[in-house]
């Protein structure tokens, strides 16, 4: 897993229309909250993604964009953002998963995805890093709040 501090890795994904989407790109316009669900049936996950689409407006007010990436394929992603009415884009990787270019394995002898967050920052840093097997600790509120709001401050 990827740590705070740490310069983000350059991730190619795809959101659910077969758009190419480069998380260098929000580099000095946005920060990125990411968060990497454990797939998107997960009910736990879904609970947490539910609290970030009514975090939104707090979220939009602090310029931070957010983005959902799923271990899914291309299609089961669009089914879930339509059926669900997610607002934020969501994205899956084109080989593999986007869990595993940031550290996020399978755990469990195989079985269990990891889940977890990142926040970059407008220059590429992260601010905060947290993973988890087990969903329920994967979303980890306080600590995203916390570097959200120590974007103010210098990296």
């Amino acid at each position: 897993m990827l740590e705070t501090g740490s310069t983000a890795p350059r991730m190619v994904l795809e959101d659910t229309t077969g758009q190419t989407v480069r998380i260098s790109d929000y580099q000095g316009k946005h920060p990125v909250l990411l968060y990497f669900m454990r797939s998107a049936s997960c009910p736990v996950c879904n609970r947490h993604v539910h609290d970030l689409v009514n975090s939104g407006d707090g979220l939009e007010a602090a310029n931070v964009r957010v983005l959902l990436a799923v271990p899914d394929d291309r299609e089961q992603a669009a089914a879930w953002k339509a059926k669900r009415q997610i607002p934020f884009p969501v994205l899956t990787a084109r080989r593999g998963t986007p869990h595993e270019m940031i550290g996020l394995s399978r755990k469990i002898f195989g079985s269990m995805q990891q889940s977890g967050s990142l926040l970059i920052d407008t220059h590429g840093v992260i601010r905060h890093a947290h993973g988890a097997t087990i969903p329920t600790n994967a979303y980890d509120r306080k600590g995203i709040t916390a570097a959200i709001a120590s974007l103010r401050a210098p990296a």
